[in-house]
């Protein structure tokens, strides 16, 4: 008996160390499979807030930079096909400042891929993003997140889309003339006669109409109107971070009925219920920091997101808001897949513009998110639809509705 048991135990030491092998060799398959597929995907990210460094920092997205989120060597190391630039002001500044202000802002994109020709190229739709990527480019396209930036003109509007922008968020944290926020007080019950106006000029023109930031009241008159499928440039769901600037069950079902999509947001408060009800909790401390960051750095809004991501860090690192990790974008993604259907979710990090979750410090991150979703049993295809394809769809089904809606106008 003893010498039986003897001899059994080398065989038990080799097929257990024999399992081991074959899960590492199951891991670097997966890990090697998540590098291929970032490799061959059309990686799009619709939420970039960069033009603000480009503006008041003079930045220059072909040096890697130690602060900020985006350049084009960290674009490169993720793989990204394609960047949606916002043009951003705040909701504070309104009328002619505003509408220079965003003129500069896509000066300062469109100058960045004429100094950058082999690296970026400005594309305003599906076919030439797929065209710069079959060159090895990075497709430039901007969007504008504030509708109190056409100034209440629709002329301005069709100066930004002449100049090659192609989603517009309908509004920002605060209401404008003619659409209510999701962060201010109701003013209008959803889109005003002009802003509809606004909704089916921006169908006419093929620029996407963004729901990010809009109230839900606004949300529902915007499907109600569009001819032509919308989507969230940056929002996450409510179900899992009851914040209103993401989306409610019932809102996703709505905007895959429409044939939308969420593009899931990256921004710490967003992402995670605790990290909400910690922040809202410090009330008067976080103020005092937002102030602090408003006297260093002024109206430098680059200045202020660095800043103040800094400073959101170094709270949770000391334990007074619970550290978020990039783990929670795959919850968000997940979600919205099981919601509205895995044709109706993207990315729409907000880098540049928002706090990042530990893990994700920069563009150059994204790579673990496809690894992420490889892992949970995700399809090659459908991560393909989440990175890229989705948005792409909706770019190309919007230009559809434009042409007939013009051609239908020209008789």
């Amino acid at each position: 008996m003893t010498n039986r048991r003897i001899m059994f135990l080398p065989s038990i030491a080799v097929l257990f160390i024999s399992a081991i092998a074959l899960a590492g060799l199951h891991a670097d398959s997966i890990s090697d499979r998540a590098k291929a597929l970032q490799k061959s995907a059309l990686v799009v990210d619709t939420h970039d807030d960069t033009p603000q460094r480009m503006l008041w920092d003079k930045f220059d997205l072909a040096h890697r930079d130690p602060r900020g989120h985006v350049d084009i060597p960290r674009m490169r190391d993720a793989n990204l096909g394609a960047i949606f630039f916002s043009i951003w002001v705040p909701s504070k500044v309104t009328g002619h400042v505003a509408v220079e202000r965003a003129l500069n802002q896509i000066d300062a994109v469109r100058e960045q891929t004429r100094k950058h020709p082999k690296d970026l190229v400005l594309a305003t739709t599906a076919a030439e993003v797929r065209s710069a990527r079959a060159k090895g480019k990075i497709a430039v396209l901007m969007g504008v997140e504030g509708g109190h930036m056409i100034d209440d003109n629709l002329f301005n509007l069709r100066r930004f889309a002449a100049l090659g922008v192609r989603y517009l968020t309908l509004t920002h944290f605060l209401n404008n003339d003619w659409a209510d926020s999701s962060t201010d007080k109701p003013a209008h019950n959803g889109l005003t006669d002009f802003g509809k106006d606004v909704v089916r000029e921006l169908n006419r023109l093929g620029v996407i109409v963004d729901i990010s930031h809009v109230s839900d009241k606004t949300f529902y008159d915007v499907l109600a109107m569009t001819k032509a499928p919308v989507f969230a440039s940056h929002s996450s769901c409510r179900a899992i971070c009851n914040h209103p600037r993401n989306m409610s069950d019932d809102m996703l079902r709505a905007l895959a009925k429409n044939g939308g999509v969420i593009q899931i947001n990256f921004h710490y408060t967003f992402l995670s219920q605790e990290a909400l009800d910690a922040t809202r909790a410090l009330g008067k401390e976080v103020t005092k920091v937002d102030e602090e960051v408003e006297k260093l750095c002024g109206e430098n809004e680059a200045c202020s997101v660095i800043e103040g991501e800094r400073r959101a860090r170094e709270m949770m690192l000391a334990g007074n808001v619970p550290k978020v990790s990039w783990e929670k974008i795959i919850e968000h993604i997940d979600h919205a897949v099981k919601i509205a259907g895995v044709d109706h979710v993207g990315l729409g990090s907000d880098f540049d513009g928002a706090v990042m979750p530990f893990g994700m410090e920069d563009v150059s991150k994204l790579p673990q998110i496809t690894e992420a979703l490889l892992r949970k049993g995700y399809s090659e295809k459908d991560i393909e639809k989440i990175l890229g394809g989705n948005t792409l769809r909706v770019l190309a089904e919007v230009e559809r509705v434009s042409r007939e809606l013009q051609k239908a106008g020209a008789k």
